[in-house]
């Protein structure tokens, strides 16, 4: 066991752990289970670098113009500087988490999880430079470590640079499941069904519509998140404590940012007015609700999938793939469980829009001290929408089936389908058709023989897919 002291006390900690002081305490004083997202914390090495890089050419920069003997602070020697850069590289690629021990509910503005990185940097450091655990003589999580930063920068910017990565996957995703959707759409372009609204008959219409309002609305939701970017690439690193650069070099101001979007290949950029980026997170607000969107849609999609599929609907005319045996007890049935896994994904999303948007309105003065429960459930949005589009592409959009007879035959069967002859013997003499239809529960063509409301090869003619699906008619359509 090895005895580490912080202004509280000291505390004793196992010889092996890659931790310190500052974990133990954060993670008794908030004995939660959640998870904190690796994303996070493989953003935070990243950041740790640029920092690291920045340093080492500051420190350059020092010396060749200066006397190392007339520099009035000590500088970090090479070797560390090399060490703490392989120990945030090592971070970047996820390794260590086991020791990274602070939950993601927390209180304290992020500065738990700065702690534990620092002191898994400075720990895995200090073994790279053949030294032990906890002899932050050498390389301390402070002095070293941490080195011209502070959380209230350092923990931001790793969370815009984790979303933006991952708002990448989830553009991908997006554009996936579209194209899938614009399959179905080609593929169904003629198939004739019944339009509904409020869920009752209404008009002749298609599958190859219907699956295009999808097809927009993901497409729509592609474009929202690629102007995602743009909204969350300003970041207040090296701002330090509340965005004034107090006690951080000028160089290390101007630089430090430019050598993150380097390294990450991203687009992030230092903002022009630090202070604000520090105190004011409401570009997470926006961004969520773009992101929001999409579980809109993807709600608003699988529902309508659900409701087409199921028992209620009598004769099928769309069947989704069979995933799971669906009860303990009643045999042979098959639940719809990718669309109830794709709403619950949504509402999910939508409590988290709660969440984030009055947190953030409670950041105090030059600091929102809740950043990392925002941070948490912003990105378990972009996570559960990633892995919804996922689902939905492999599990049901790719095995999604219409029997276009079935569709034709209930359209025929429909009094809706008189709407479509409106122009040719008006609304009262098509009433007369629909009612001749419903009662008699007969199909349009057998309700006009009788009727004789429009000649038989006339009413053919104008019921072809061709005729149906035309966006409006002109006068020579009845001529």
């Amino acid at each position: 066991m090895r005895i580490e002291t912080d202004y509280l006390g000291n505390r004793e900690l196992p010889d092996d752990a890659m931790y310190g002081i500052h974990s133990l305490r954060a993670s008794e004083n908030f004995p939660d289970q959640t998870p904190f997202h690796k994303e996070w914390y493989k953003a935070v090495g990243h950041v740790k670098k640029a920092c690291y890089l920045t340093y080492a050419g500051y420190k350059k920069a020092l010396t060749e113009k200066y006397d190392i003997k007339k520099i009035p602070f000590p500088l970090i020697p090479d070797e560390v500087i090399q060490a703490l850069l392989k120990s945030a590289e090592e971070i970047s690629k996820g390794d260590h988490f086991e020791n990274f021990i602070v939950p993601a509910i927390q209180g304290g503005a992020g500065t738990s999880i700065n702690m534990n990185i620092n002191e898994i940097i400075a720990n895995t450091a200090l073994i790279k430079c053949s030294k032990k655990t906890g002899q932050y003589n050498m390389i301390d999580p402070v002095e070293q470590a941490n080195i011209y930063q502070s959380t209230n920068d350092v923990i931001p910017t790793a969370l815009k640079l984790a979303a933006v990565l991952l708002l990448r996957d989830l553009e991908d995703s997006i554009n996936i499941l579209r194209k899938g959707i614009e399959q179905l759409e080609n593929k169904y372009r003629d198939g004739l069904r019944v339009a509904y609204t409020q869920m009752q008959e209404a008009v002749p219409s298609s599958y190859g519509r219907l699956f295009s309002t999808y097809n927009e609305a993901l497409s729509r939701d592609w474009w929202r998140i690629s102007k995602c970017f743009e909204r969350i690439k300003q970041v207040n690193l090296g701002g330090s404590a509340v965005g004034t650069g107090i006690s951080v070099p000028t160089y290390f101001l101007m630089e430090v940012v430019q050598t993150l979007q380097k390294i990450t290949n991203t687009h992030l950029t230092k903002s022009e007015n630090l202070s604000d980026a520090t105190c004011n997170l409401d570009s997470f607000v926006e961004v969520h609700a773009m992101i929001k969107a999409h579980a809109v849609n993807l709600e608003k999609m699988v529902s309508d999938f659900r409701l087409l599929s199921s028992d209620l609907y009598g004769k099928k005319e769309l069947s989704i793939p069979k995933k799971q045996v669906g009860s303990s007890i009643m045999p042979g049935k098959i639940n719809p469980v990718i669309p109830e896994f794709i709403v619950s994904v949504a509402h999910k999303v939508y409590a988290n829009d709660v969440l984030i948007s009055s947190l953030c309105a409670q950041g105090t003065l030059d600091l929102n001290a809740y950043i990392p429960v925002i941070g948490h459930a912003f990105l378990e949005s972009i996570k559960l929408l990633i892995a919804a589009d996922h689902s939905l592409f492999e599990n049901m959009i790719s095995g999604i089936e219409v029997n276009m007879d079935v569709a034709k035959e209930k359209l025929f069967e429909s009094p809706s389908v008189t709407t479509a002859l409106l122009p040719y013997i008006g609304y009262n003499k098509a009433s007369l058709l629909a009612k001749e239809m419903k009662e008699k529960k007969m199909d349009v063509f057998q309700a006009n023989i009788i009727l004789k409301m429009i000649d038989q090869n006339k009413l053919t003619d104008l019921l072809q897919p061709q005729n149906l699906l035309k966006e409006g008619f002109s006068i020579n359509d009845i001529l």
